[in-house]
């Protein structure tokens, strides 16, 4: 993949005080971290208050905001609180193999754009998925899911992370964006590659290179998807831009609703209160999918924001330059906004799983997403009716990253059901 270089002469390096890893700061990874990251949170904000400093993987500084109303504060203000990582005052220090890299180090995308250029690219973004058929969308993934489950249905076991949940958002996306559909599954192998522990650099590259050859496609010959109308919307975009926005959004969009349907199916799987709604009882796949982005999001931090100048956040001193990773899942949890007393999260939409400000997840990307998330649980429980896990809770094991809050397996067993086919 390729990458600026870590430090640009534009950008001022880290001073002394900088380099200095402090002693007492948390660290954002590790056992700790991923068995229990509410945990760690709550303790962060109980010695440190709402802005805390941290380690992060590799030893590389930061400082984690954590509270609800400071998110806010610093998604609210992007001229102080900016996006592109190419002034961060921290690169020297950055490993050369750091897992977070593909996340920080600056690309052309409007991921890493500000200003004008952004809210014309993401309003182009908008527009382009304002006019994604919702129904088209749920159509196309119950018949996704019912394909999934087929290739399972008859053994009475299943991982669900593997064989169902991280397929098909892929799968849906990839639909929404014109690849072919015998393309997809090729994609799905690096995308699972791209984000895995072995040559993910490589796995990328050729998702990379499989979009340009998309792009190129579609500017010969358009079609009503996604890539079409984005190049309409904005022709002059270049394809390496294009190819960068694609490509974040097929990665953030099938983690994101992967893990949102995996931690949906969790939840509904071992907690008694939604038990009865496996045969039709009270709480509902919509309850479950609601109390998920309040307990247990997906995208549990953001990482990161660049201070642009020396100020001060949650009664800390941020010099510009530092990198601020916005804790998402732990603002969710802030008591100030969510007292133990009004615990319930049903018909409560204020939390900070799809961002906050305007780079926020963009209309209608949040409702896209449940679209997909509902249509899945829907037809698997149909499907499915007795479907229970086949291991303790307590033996299920959640994906080692600052990034995503996801399970790594939820291996479950069932009466063998039908298959329905083509």
């Amino acid at each position: 993949m390729s990458s600026p270089d870590p430090i640009t002469e534009a950008w001022p390096q880290s001073d002394q005080e900088a380099r200095r890893i402090r002693t007492d700061a948390i660290e954002l990874f590790g056992t700790r971290f991923h068995q229990d990251p509410a945990e760690l949170y709550r303790a962060i904000r109980a010695q440190y208050g709402p802005v805390a400093p941290i380690v992060l993987e590799g030893g590389v500084p930061a400082w984690f905001v954590g509270d609800y109303r400071e998110i806010n504060q610093v998604c609210g203000n992007p001229d102080l609180f900016a996006r592109d990582s190419r002034r961060w005052n921290a690169w020297d220090q950055v490993p050369q193999d750091w897992s977070l890299n593909p996340f920080v180090r600056y690309q052309p995308s409007m991921a890493f754009a500000e200003g004008d250029q952004y809210r014309r690219r993401i309003g182009i973004f908008g527009d382009a998925l304002g006019v994604i058929d919702q129904f088209e969308l749920q159509r196309y993934c119950e018949t996704t899911a019912d394909r999934l489950i087929d290739g399972f249905a008859t053994t009475g076991a299943a991982d669900l992370i593997s064989q169902f949940a991280y397929q098909l958002p892929l799968f849906a996306l990839a639909w929404v964006c014109g690849v072919p559909r015998d393309d997809a599954p090729i994609l799905l192998e690096d995308m699972v590659a791209s984000v895995g522990d072995g040559d993910s650099a490589a796995a990328h590259q050729r998702i990379v290179n499989r979009i340009r050859r998309l792009i190129r496609r579609k500017r010969e010959l358009p079609g009503p998807d996604l890539t079409s109308r984005w190049l309409e919307g904005d022709p002059e975009l270049t394809e390496e831009a294009l190819a960068q926005d694609l490509v974040t959004t097929l990665t953030a969009g099938q983690q994101t609703v992967a893990h949102w349907i995996g931690n949906a199916l969790r939840l509904m799987l071992t907690d008694e209160r939604f038990a009865v709604t496996l045969t039709g009882g009270r709480r509902s796949v919509g309850h479950a999918l609601n109390e998920v982005l309040w307990e247990d999001t997906p995208t549990q931090n953001y990482v990161g924001r660049f201070a642009t100048r020396d100020t001060e956040l949650g009664d800390r001193q941020i010099r510009a330059g530092d990198m601020l990773v916005l804790g998402l899942a732990a603002g969710n949890t802030d008591p100030r906004i969510r007292p133990e007393s009004y615990a319930d999260s049903v018909g409560n939409n204020a939390f900070l799983s799809f961002g906050t400000g305007d780079r926020g997840c963009p209309y209608p990307a949040p409702q896209l997403a449940e679209t997909m998330a509902r249509a899945a649980i829907e037809v698997l429980l149909d499907r499915l009716p007795d479907v229970g896990l086949s291991v303790p809770p307590n033996e299920l094991e959640w994906v080692p990253s600052v990034w995503m809050r996801g399970l790594l397996a939820l291996p479950v067993e069932f009466s063998p059901s039908y298959i329905i086919g083509d």
